[in-house]
């Protein structure tokens, strides 16, 4: 049952907010879908995947479907709410690069599949396309009384 808070973040964070939530969300965009895929790439524990896997399909990121090869398999595919994950899952690869590598240490990257570029740096902007800081934003929090 989703939170009663009227923060998103902590919405989102009731569902989201666990590594192998979001490892499991990062290999579905990576085209894994199946059970045993996960768990190989992941390396986690067959019940705390299933767990995860579990909570993602009730929460409605992933949807279970008959695999595409006829087998009797089912997989595990982004929905809607799963795909529009992608900006999530690029600012948090976007910041692990700049935060939690030493320069010139080896790392993942991801590019334009046409071109083969990196993606610009995610970064919030106006309507007219000027860079927003945190200390131009503000919180409109709902009534208490």
């Amino acid at each position: 049952m989703p939170s009663s808070s009227p923060c998103p973040v902590a919405r989102a964070t009731e569902l989201l907010g666990d590594r192998w939530i979001l490892l499991i969300v990062r290999d579905a965009f990576d085209g894994v879908h199946r059970f045993s895929d996960f768990q190989r790439s992941l390396g986690v524990a067959r019940n705390i995947l299933s767990e995860r896997l579990r909570r993602l399909v009730d929460g409605g990121v992933l949807a279970l479907q008959p695999a595409a090869d006829g087998t009797s398999y089912q997989q595990y595919v982004l929905t809607d709410a799963g795909t529009a994950l992608f900006p999530v899952v690029v600012a948090l690869r976007q910041w692990g690069q700049a935060q939690r590598f030493t320069p010139g240490e080896p790392h993942s990257r991801l590019v334009e599949r046409n071109t083969g570029r990196e993606l610009p740096y995610m970064q919030p902007r106006t309507p007219r396309g000027r860079v927003l800081e945190a200390a131009d934003t503000l919180v409109l929090k709902l009534d208490q009384g």
